[in-house]
């Protein structure tokens, strides 16, 4: 089992899994509560294993803002994002699919 869990198929299934579903991950915590976008990049890295870059955060953010799975409040100079009741709906969805693929691959 240690072998296969240090192989580069394993590695890039974790690579693939970090960027590609990280508005997943920013509205999982945004569910339980409202944050910076540099604390979410913190908290990513704490909860899942991988730090996303700089900018990649604020895209994210960004693009879910755009189709109002999130939205932002002005602190300042600072946004504290919250989600929404469609992004509750879309992470709800999400992680059905993702249940669904667990379970095919069972």
């Amino acid at each position: 089992m240690a072998k296969a869990e240090k192989s580069k198929e394993i590695n890039r299934l974790k690579r693939k899994l970090g960027i590609e579903l990280l508005w997943i991950y920013l509205l999982s915590m945004l569910k339980k509560k409202p944050s910076h976008a540099y604390v979410l990049r913190k908290e990513v890295k704490e909860k899942f294993g991988f730090l996303p870059g700089n900018v990649s955060v604020y895209v994210v953010l960004y693009k879910l803002e755009k189709h109002n799975f999130v939205k932002a409040k002005r602190e300042g100079n600072k946004s504290v994002y919250s989600i929404t009741a469609s992004g509750k709906e879309l992470l709800k969805v999400a992680k059905k699919e993702l249940q669904n693929t667990i379970e095919l691959v069972g």
